[in-house]
């Protein structure tokens, strides 16, 4: 029943990020600042992951994986990716972090959520 806001500082990755209260979850508004990653996990293990087999089929693999990290990181893992899929609302200045917050606390001052029925009471034992 209150204003549930949430800013992603650092990093945010897979499950830990979904339940530190997460828009999946019920989070009024996320905020992101720029220098943050929001990812299914860390670049290192995604491009593991993900270009196993181009890394494999290169000469030098360990060069090619380092390139694929920093594609990883450069593409994937920064706040305005997380905006464009609706993971954060906005992605905000850290110096105007306060402001944003007090902006959407009065925004959020007449939320109503309705509590679920209560399927019985609490009898006397």
């Amino acid at each position: 029943t209150v204003p549930r806001i949430s800013v992603v500082l650092r990093k945010a990755y897979g499950g830990a990020y979904i339940v530190m209260d997460s828009q999946s979850i019920g989070a009024d508004l996320t905020y992101a600042w720029p220098t943050n990653e929001i990812a299914v996990m860390g670049a290192d293990g995604a491009a593991n992951v993900i270009f196993r087999r181009d890394i494999a089929a290169a000469e030098d693999p360990e060069s090619r994986r380092a390139e694929m990290v920093k594609q990883y990181k450069s593409e994937l893992m920064h706040p305005y990716y997380a905006a464009e899929r609706g993971l954060v609302d906005d992605v905000i200045d850290p110096a105007d972090t306060r402001a944003v917050l007090i902006r959407s606390l009065a925004m959020l001052r007449t939320k109503h959520a309705d509590l679920p029925a209560r399927k019985h009471g609490n009898p006397p034992m």
